[in-house]
């Protein structure tokens, strides 16, 4: 961040966000916060009214948040309908962020995944709807997939949504997981409808520290309403001085981030933000083209998402993704290697973000740097999978048993095999 800004976060150290009375300007300014992004989300405000919406440590608190009060609404419905209560559920796609399992986890909600199929690595809107029930607290899209940075279809999902609703007489809500892609869908992609334009989005999360270019440790979630937050959530203090509501999960925490987001948002303002996102997606297409004329990639991710390139080797017989993950730190570069979830595992991507600093030069110097490493990789042995047991043979009583190791045991066996070689390699050319 600038300079000037990084001074604001110093001076601001000592400030603790939750004691509003003592520090009430930064409330203010998360409340300007609040508003500027609501409105960014076209959220459906009069000229007057105020957003509802909340500061947080990151992404994952605000998905914490918003499920319970997902939960929380869902429960009294059914409590005055006098139906159980106890079993409540969330529907995702298998790429969800870890964040969603622990959400699942802590406040005992089942999370049903919608399974992922090669080719098609988001989750299906038509199959999402299918596992809908009437104990579906909300269904969850993500704007920007973790895996390759794909915008799930949050319109279709609404529209079928919709369709279920009439049908069942539910009225199951969505909620947007936008930490990667809250930032770049309203710069580049604004007629991409995803957000409060589709009356079944919610809430919606993003995260401050990834495209909102402040610092680690800022999320925001927004609601539609003051109706979709119910107000028990809302915890009222006055030891402080003042009454204060509150509703994060955690008490204190510094003011700097809240500071760092206002100063961007104020600094760059709208213009600004576009600018850096559309050359983050021109350095994104220079990264994906130059990896497409080595003939050597398969290009997983898409060019309209989150400015990043996911990409596989077309024959991975010889050497994998892995490999290359591992050689490429040579150059400096932490490139990470990893398979897809469930019913595409089979399936090994390579993953490079684009950033605000990531220039031009840079996504070229990668590409020969790729390039170095796929023609230095082409002059040593192919994996020896065969020196490697996949399967061990134990004897006992005169009888064979074959214990079979699971897909990631023998990766990781291929990959520590692999790794030795390299280095022992590296000890007998004299590299340091």
């Amino acid at each position: 961040m600038e300079p000037e800004c990084d001074k604001l976060m110093m001076e601001a150290i000592n400030k603790n966000y939750v004691d509003m009375d003592e520090y009430p300007v930064t409330t203010e300014l998360q409340n300007r916060c609040v508003n500027m992004i609501a409105h960014l989300f076209n959220a459906p405000l009069g000229d007057s009214e105020t957003a509802i919406g909340v500061g947080t440590v990151g992404s994952s608190e605000a998905i914490m948040l918003a499920g319970l009060a997902f939960k929380r609404k869902w429960q009294n419905k059914r409590k005055a309908e006098g139906k159980p209560y106890d079993k409540p559920n969330i529907v995702t796609g298998a790429n969800v962020q870890v964040c969603w399992e622990k959400f699942a986890r802590y406040f005992e909600v089942e999370l049903k995944e919608v399974k992922l199929r090669d080719g098609y690595y988001v989750m299906d809107p038509a199959k999402a709807v299918e596992m809908v029930d009437e104990n579906t607290i909300c269904v969850a899209a993500i704007l920007g997939s973790t895996l390759n940075g794909e915008f799930e279809d949050v319109k279709l999902l609404n529209d079928l949504l919709i369709e279920k609703n009439k049908q069942t007489g539910w009225d199951t809500p969505i909620h947007v997981d936008a930490a990667s892609g809250g930032f770049i869908a309203p710069f580049i992609y604004p007629d991409l409808e995803w957000d409060f334009r589709l009356p079944l989005v919610k809430s919606i999360n993003v995260s401050g520290h990834k495209y909102g270019l402040v610092y680690a440790g800022i999320g925001w979630v927004i609601w539609r309403s003051k109706d979709d937050l119910p107000e028990e959530l809302i915890f009222h203090i006055n030891y402080l001085g003042a009454d204060q509501p509150t509703f994060t999960l955690n008490f204190s925490k510094g003011s700097s981030q809240v500071i760092a987001q206002y100063y961007q948002l104020i600094r760059l303002g709208y213009e600004g933000y576009r600018n850096i996102m559309e050359n983050c997606r021109d350095n994104m297409l220079v990264l994906k083209e130059g990896l497409e004329k080595t003939g050597r990639f398969n290009i997983v991710s898409k060019d309209n998402g989150v400015p990043l390139v996911a990409f596989s080797l077309k024959d991975n017989s010889c050497h994998n993704e892995f490999e290359i993950s591992e050689m490429l730190r040579r150059f400096g570069w932490i490139v990470p290697a990893y398979t897809m979830p469930p019913d595409a595992e089979h399936v090994t991507v390579l993953r490079v973000v684009i950033r605000e600093d990531f220039s031009r030069a840079l996504a070229e110097r990668l590409v020969h740097d790729i390039d170095k490493v796929l023609n230095e990789l082409d002059t040593l042995p192919a994996r020896v999978t065969s020196k490697i047991s996949i399967a061990e043979e134990k004897e006992k009583n005169g009888t064979i048993l074959v214990t079979k190791k699971s897909d990631l045991e023998t990766q990781r066996e291929i990959t520590t095999v692999w790794r030795k070689f390299v280095m022992e390699r590296k000890k007998m050319n004299g590299v340091c």
